[in-house]
């Protein structure tokens, strides 16, 4: 029974209750903000003050670092009413941080096209860990292009490679899709010598197969999917109707 519990129950707000009621220091998935501030900065331009989405945010100190960097409007969920309110109380007085308990695969709180940027270190992950992995990823990736304006951005930083995040990605909803790498931190320390410079994307074919020509095999990397709505694909798609 052990063994499933630990992958299997990543998709339940219980587990997260626990997790984050015997967990006090921040903790960050994958990446801490210094490191993926370059390519923040590069899609998500401070200067327009967007209004940007993190979900799955857990007790990260990513959205503290992005509100130091000058990002004014930060809205924060997780499904663990735990971890909202241990944040909510500990960042009482940044009023450009905002914490609410919800549902990634449900956000009807909030309108459609109400964001400029969605941020997701981890959360997809953790749901295609999970049970009915499919269904639930699909419904959040919907919810999450919902919520996004058109040509808003969606950040996916991920341990899944093309080959298993690409056709997920484009069977959910109306991406373009570029991809970044970065090194994962085993070390602690940025590598002095990057597989791959961050701001700079990797050849991205269809189905994928153009990365393993770029990195080599099995890569020690995070990816990072920068998919940008865009509703102008539903024409796209059926040019015969537009004679």
């Amino acid at each position: 029974m052990t063994m499933g519990t630990s992958t299997q129950a990543y998709g339940e707000s219980w587990y997260w209750d626990n997790r984050y009621a015997n967990e006090s220091g921040p903790f960050d998935w994958y990446q801490k903000y210094s490191s993926l501030a370059p390519l923040i900065n590069l899609y998500i331009p401070r200067h327009h003050h967007p209004r940007i989405l993190v979900v799955g945010c857990g007790n990260s100190a990513f959205s503290d670092g992005m509100v130091d960097d000058g990002y004014d409007d930060v809205v924060n969920i997780d499904i663990s009413s735990v971890v909202i309110e241990a944040m909510n109380n500990k960042y009482s007085n940044r009023p450009q941080l905002k914490y609410i308990q919800m549902d990634v695969r449900e956000m009807s709180a909030f309108q459609t096209g109400s964001f400029d940027a969605v941020i997701d270190k981890g959360t997809l992950d953790s749901i295609l860990c999970g049970n009915n992995s499919r269904q639930n990823a699909t419904l959040m990736l919907e919810d999450v292009w919902r919520v996004l304006k058109d040509k808003g951005v969606y950040i996916l930083v991920t341990y899944g490679a093309p080959v298993y995040r690409l056709c997920l990605l484009k069977e959910s909803c109306l991406w373009t899709i570029k991809l970044h790498v970065i090194e994962k931190l085993l070390s602690g320390g940025d590598s002095e010598h990057p597989v791959w410079e961050l701001t700079n994307p990797v050849p991205l074919n269809d189905d994928g197969s153009s990365v393993e020509a770029a990195l080599g095999k099995n890569p020690d990397v995070h990816y990072i999917y920068i998919c940008t709505k865009d509703e102008s694909l539903k024409a796209g798609q059926k040019p015969e109707e537009e004679v």
